[in-house]
């Protein structure tokens, strides 16, 4: 026990030396660390990086139209669009003491009314109402179905695609008062004996169509239309057409034989900033009598040459028509049977016209017009006409802008006739769409 003290005592003095003999700001030695052996951290998965995207601007998500609901609840607005146009026209005859006998002279008002719908962007309705010398009458009344630019279906009553003035038949849309007269309606002297024009201008039906256009390019573009309609019209036993039933509501606006007329046309335009030019071809065959036993063929070609402002229009018509003999044709005809001594059934009717249109300023525009009639065949016996009669009429008139879209026209037409007396009109009208 006296060892063990003796010993202790000892190393306590030698440590109390070493700690004396060193500097006073040496700072004593930290004991060394003891190695403790590592335990494996359990695998922890890698935190997700959470990357946030820079503000956008709030849009609004529009659900998707529901087919059944309303056009307006579906994001589509129904667009409709209000027009139309009046023209008084006041036509003379200087060469006739009573130009009633051979013409319906005197003032004629000119009024159509249109609306347009578009309920989206395929389907769309027309509505007109005009009034003329034939009263009032429904000018258009139909839908238009697209599905393309190619394809578009038109259901309803219609002026069927034909030729190239119907499409601007609407007062307001041309130079003169009158109608060229392979086209005219109501307004052309000795109208009773030629029984108007090829096809009397505008010729409404109701029917279906299919038209549309493509576009080659920049510069051409081909549009087509093929239509069955009701067709012309007709009594009993009919040497011609009779345009009072085809355009009569008495008659109800129905098909009098069963049986429709099929038509179209083809026209090629080429457009350039400088110049446009356009032709086409048109066609329309069927029967008009009650008993679909008379058939007719109307063959028509067109074309529209236009420099800036500068118009020149070509247009020619030609109409087949089969007539009923009637039980003893010796007595209903004035010309007797042929040479193999049996009537010729047919007659035909074909016209065209020249028309130069050129603007002399922003207000005053002339125009000039050469127009023929011509009907071939045998006649009625108290028909005036011969078996080869023809209308030549020479046409001279200005345009003048009077206030905003308000128009005057005033022209001199000069007819030259192969069987009666020649003729002079003046036309002097005010015109203005709205």
């Amino acid at each position: 026990m006296t060892l063990r003290r003796t010993v202790l005592v000892v190393l306590i003095a030698a440590c109390v030396r070493s700690v004396a003999a060193q500097p006073a700001d040496q700072p004593v030695p930290a004991p060394a660390p003891v190695e403790v052996p590592a335990v494996p951290a359990p695998v922890q998965p890698p935190a997700p990086v959470i990357v946030t995207p820079p503000p956008q601007p709030l849009v609004e998500v529009e659900p998707e139209p529901d087919a059944d609901a309303e056009p307006e609840k579906q994001g589509f607005k129904v667009r409709r669009n209000f027009a139309g146009s009046i023209q008084l026209d006041y036509m003379a005859i200087p060469t006739e003491k009573t130009g009633r006998q051979i013409a319906l002279d005197g003032a004629t008002a000119e009024a159509s009314l249109k609306v347009a719908i578009d309920f989206n962007g395929r389907i769309s309705a027309n509505v007109k109402m005009c009034v003329a010398c034939h009263g009032v009458e429904v000018g258009m009344a139909y839908f238009d179905l697209r599905v393309a630019d190619e394809l578009n279906f038109r259901v309803g009553r219609f002026t069927p695609a034909f030729g190239e003035f119907p499409v601007r038949h609407d007062p307001a849309n041309h130079r003169t008062s009158d109608k060229p007269l392979p086209y005219d309606m109501g307004r052309m002297l000795r109208i009773n004996d030629y029984n108007e024009g090829v096809l009397p201008s505008p010729w409404v039906d109701n029917g279906i169509e299919l038209n549309g256009t493509h576009f080659f390019g920049d510069s051409l573009q081909l549009d087509y239309a093929a239509y069955a309609i009701g067709g012309p019209r007709a009594g009993a036993d009919p040497v011609d057409f009779d345009f009072k039933m085809s355009r009569s509501g008495e008659s109800y606006y129905v098909d009098n034989n069963s049986r429709p007329v099929l038509g179209g046309q083809i026209v090629a335009s080429i457009v350039t900033p400088k110049l446009t030019w356009s032709a086409g071809v048109s066609m329309m065959r069927g029967t008009y009598d009650p008993e679909h036993k008379l058939r007719f063929s109307i063959i028509g070609a067109h074309m529209v040459l236009r420099a800036k402002d500068v118009f020149l229009r070509l247009e020619y018509l030609t109409r087949r028509t089969k007539m009923s003999l009637g039980e003893d044709p010796m007595e209903r005809f004035k010309y007797g049977p042929g040479a193999n001594g049996e009537f010729d059934p047919y007659m035909v009717k074909d016209g065209g016209y020249a028309e130069l249109e050129i603007p002399i300023t922003s207000r005053l525009t002339v125009l000039a017009r050469e127009d023929a009639l011509r009907r071939r065949g045998n006649v009625v016996k108290n028909s005036g006409l011969r078996s080869d009669s023809v209308i030549l009429r020479h046409t001279a008139g200005v345009a003048v802008g009077l206030w905003s879209a308000l128009r005057l026209k005033v022209s001199y037409e000069y007819y030259d006739f192969s069987d009666f007396e020649n003729e002079s009109v003046i036309h002097l009208g005010v015109v203005g769409p709205f």
